[in-house]
């Protein structure tokens, strides 16, 4: 195995955890084994990604934006991000809703099968969570995500990992060292590049535990899959958004191919660790530190770019979100609430899903939170809301996994991007967990 490419080693590890999910499934106290002794493997594993996640924007980006000698280019950089972020997504939506509209998955839907999921999942804890959360966010004023940008602790933002607070500060204390001269910034550039170099080894080395940890995370969501009907039932809208996210990945190709002048099969084999580990936990945050090391190390990306721009990725560009939230609004509404598909709620679908893209958190099932507020734009009846959801419910766990992956894909395609036009690509040069062993010894 030491000589297996990582990736497929994180393949054969989703395998045969998909096969012992299933196994499991079939045995008395196959589950409750799953969940006490296999489970706990994969938390541990999402931990410690998360862990790392903070100090390693925090040194990549402040040394970043240190390196650039010029604060000008620091805003040329942002308006690119961000204005690729916006187009990205843009299409993301209008690729789901042109296919939704165009399959029809929720066109005659039998009343029974409408029934039964209204009876297991219209008051399953999960959906009464995600309206709570959604009526929440929907109460804080217009402004209020602008707001959430400024942190008042510092620390407090660091313990509750809020990657927009983060990157402000970063960003802050990198242009007041850009501004306070070279000779009295180098000490704390010297020590943020020292902890990029620690907190970029401790990548490696938890990597080296990812083909275990997918097992335990592939096997733990398969055994929550309890209802086979329900789910073939739910199969066209299912192909319908993955169809979607195949093709805004194949989007992503084109554009890597004739901007970025690089081969897609390249491509997404150097970052193809990354889109495995977003499929297993379902959060681009956790992937988060994966996905810098591959853009960074793998793809030739230079950390002034990687540090700004995959952290702002992480939390405003969900393209994969946006998508299954085009897609979910629409198949809700054509089994429900089929006289609300008018075009002019189709193009406030489109604008309000992009800005709920900026404010969704990057964690497992956060899209569904954002969709609540979606159908509300669009004045979808607040009773039938629990039914709704509950119709995508069964479901949304296994898209989440999928889409997660269109979201660091998408990430690491605007970093290729951004450095391109900025003339920051270089050769990629990877580094093994164990360069260093023998000058240690």
């Amino acid at each position: 195995m030491k000589k297996l490419a990582l990736h497929w080693k994180i393949i054969i590890g989703m395998i045969l955890g998909i096969i012992f999910g299933f196994i499991m499934n079939n045995v008395d106290g196959g589950k409750g084994f799953v969940t006490d002794w296999v489970a706990p493997f994969g938390t541990i594993f999402i931990n410690l990604l998360k862990l790392i996640a903070v100090p390693l924007i925090l040194a990549s980006l402040i040394k970043g934006i240190s390196d650039l000698k010029d604060i000008s280019k620091i805003k040329s950089m942002g308006l690119r991000t961000i204005g690729i972020y916006i187009g990205t997504t843009l299409v993301a939506i209008i690729i789901g809703l042109s296919i939704v509209n165009t399959i029809k998955p929720g066109k005659g839907m039998p009343q029974d099968t409408l029934e039964k999921i209204k009876l297991k999942y219209e008051n399953d804890a999960g959906v009464t969570d995600k309206l709570m959360k959604a009526s929440a966010q929907k109460d804080a004023g217009p402004l209020q995500p602008l707001v959430d940008i400024f942190p008042s602790n510092i620390f407090e933002s660091f313990v509750e990992a809020s990657m927009l607070q983060v990157i402000f500060f970063a960003l802050f204390v990198g242009i007041c060292l850009l501004l306070i001269g070279e000779k009295k910034a180098k000490p704390l550039i010297d020590f943020f590049d020292s902890l990029n170099e620690v907190v970029m080894k401790m990548v490696d080395l938890i990597m080296l535990f990812a083909p275990y940890a997918v097992f335990a995370l592939l096997a733990n969501v398969i055994i929550a899959f309890d209802d086979a009907e329900i789910l073939i039932k739910l199969l066209w809208y299912s192909l319908c958004v993955v169809g979607g996210l195949i093709l805004m990945i194949g989007f992503y190709m084109i554009l890597v191919t004739v901007y970025g002048k690089k081969s897609p099969l390249w491509f997404l084999k150097q970052i193809s660790p990354a889109q495995l580990l977003a499929f297993s936990t379902s959060s681009s945050a956790a992937t988060l530190p994966v996905t810098m090391e591959r853009v960074e190390e793998h793809l030739g990306v230079d950390k002034e770019v990687s540090g700004f721009v995959l952290p702002v990725g992480a939390t405003v560009n969900m393209d994969g979100t946006s998508l299954y939230q085009g897609i979910a609004a629409v198949f809700i509404m054509q089994v429900i609430w089929p006289e609300g598909l008018t075009f002019t709620n189709q193009l406030v679908i489109v604008a309000t899903a992009l800005l709920a893209s900026i404010g969704s958190a990057a964690v497992p099932s956060a899209g569904m939170v954002m969709l609540v507020i979606v159908l509300e734009s669009i004045g979808f009846p607040a009773e039938l809301l629990p039914i709704g959801l509950a119709l995508i419910f069964a479901v949304d766990r296994p898209l989440d996994m999928c889409r997660t992956v269109v979201n660091v894909t998408g990430d690491a395609t605007v970093s290729l991007m951004v450095a391109k036009s900025l003339g920051k690509l270089h050769d990629p040069k990877p580094k093994e967990w164990d360069d260093h062993y023998d000058e240690v010894k």
